[in-house]
């Protein structure tokens, strides 16, 4: 490649500091080191953690920060040593790593990596120097990936090769939003065909909970969301029946369990809210119901014990369960077999200068994925 070996001038949105708005600006990509892959980036989706990092209420985030973690994008040079991509390829680079070294790599129900960054802060990359800089300043990395810019440096580990005949337009969702939910249902609560499921939240996330449980075989799922215009996509993908809370005087919770006699058998919160955290733990049946919590709560929770008591299950789900490196690319060639068709949550594709139209559409709720074309 021409490229390969130099720094590249190219274009980035940096979130200077918390509370403003993106700026597009020309940054330095520096060539990658050992052990490391440099990426065009083509498509990236707008993810609400995006937005949490704008708002600066994303732990362990250092400013100045270029954002994005759910791109696609194509092998544009590799460091020393890299053997599993070569430059040409299709990737997505992964925002939850898989090293395969550390023992839950190494645990076949674990898909945790230790060097993800709720273990290790991700702002810079593992030798702690960044490989980009705009106006002479060093700027942080986000997650490894940082896909809000033309082009990024990843960790090998951080890289899943897919297929060339993939979409990449298309298949940024599976790098995040998409294979979180899908993955919470299927991997995380582990859905039984003909249960009863309750999804909070119709974001791009929520959305594909809602195809996970119906890909899973669930006979009755109930979707809730405060904003009604989002029912009939959330029909569209398998919702069985649509609830906004705003409707009824009691707690939703309340409205669950007297729907289906004695609470859902699975409830997911994709919101990240401890109010509807608490209302989506409640409204699962007490004895045997799963809650599996996959927004980022925006703060501590407190509980009532006796919701765990009786025997209820409250779990998280980290990129819904999927081991990254292995399982992302069996999600892309599922998709190019039309197993799903996460197509349906792009409601919006802009080019990448509209950065922050994009997440004004997603703060106003009306869109469910805005994807950026570089």
């Amino acid at each position: 490649m021409a490229t390969a070996g130099k720094v590249i001038r190219c274009k980035a949105a940096v979130a200077w500091a918390p509370g403003k708005p993106l700026s597009v600006e020309e940054v330095e990509v520096a060539p990658p080191k050992a052990g490391e892959v440099r990426i065009k980036i083509v498509a990236t989706g707008i993810c609400h953690t995006d937005d949490h990092i704008l708002k600066g209420s994303l732990p362990n985030v250092e400013f100045p920060v270029i954002p994005g973690h759910e791109g696609a994008g194509i092998v544009e040079s590799i460091g020393q040593g890299v053997t599993s991509v070569k430059p040409g390829d299709k990737v997505i680079p992964l925002c939850l790593p898989q090293c395969g070294e550390c023992s839950f790599c190494q645990n076949p129900e674990s898909n945790y990596c230790q060097k993800t960054h709720f273990s290790e802060p991700q702002n810079l990359l593992p030798d702690k120097t960044s490989r980009f800089s705009c106006k002479g300043k060093q700027i942080h990395h986000f997650l490894w990936v940082s896909t809000f810019a033309e082009y990024t440096v990843v960790p090998e580990y951080a890289v899943a090769k897919i297929d060339a005949a993939a979409p990449l337009d298309k298949v940024c969702l599976i790098g995040c939003g998409f294979s979180t939910g899908y993955g919470a249902a299927l991997n995380t609560a582990k859905v039984k065909p003909g249960s009863t499921c309750a999804v909070f939240g119709l974001g791009g996330v929520g959305l594909s909970v809602v195809m996970g449980c119906k890909a899973a075989g669930a006979a009755r799922i109930i979707a809730v969301d405060i904003n009604s215009n989002k029912f009939a996509k959330a029909k569209e993908l398998g919702a069985t029946d649509c609830i906004n809370p705003r409707d009824f005087k009691k707690p939703i919770q309340e409205v669950l369990t007297e729907m289906t006699g004695q609470g859902v058998d699975y409830s997911f919160e994709a919101i990240g809210h401890t109010d509807t955290m608490i209302a989506a733990l409640a409204s699962c049946n007490t004895n045997t119901g799963v809650c599996v919590m996959v927004g980022v709560l925006d703060s501590e929770i407190s509980i009532d014990p006796v919701l765990l008591l009786t025997g209820r299950t409250w779990k998280g789900t980290m990129l819904g369960g999927w081991k990254t490196r292995e399982c992302i690319p069996k999600l892309v060639s599922s998709y190019l077999e039309g197993k799903f068709n996460s197509d349906l949550l792009i409601t919006h594709t802009l080019p990448f200068a509209k950065v922050n139209e994009g997440f004004e559409l997603l703060r106003a709720g009306k869109s469910i994925r805005t994807v950026l074309l570089f």
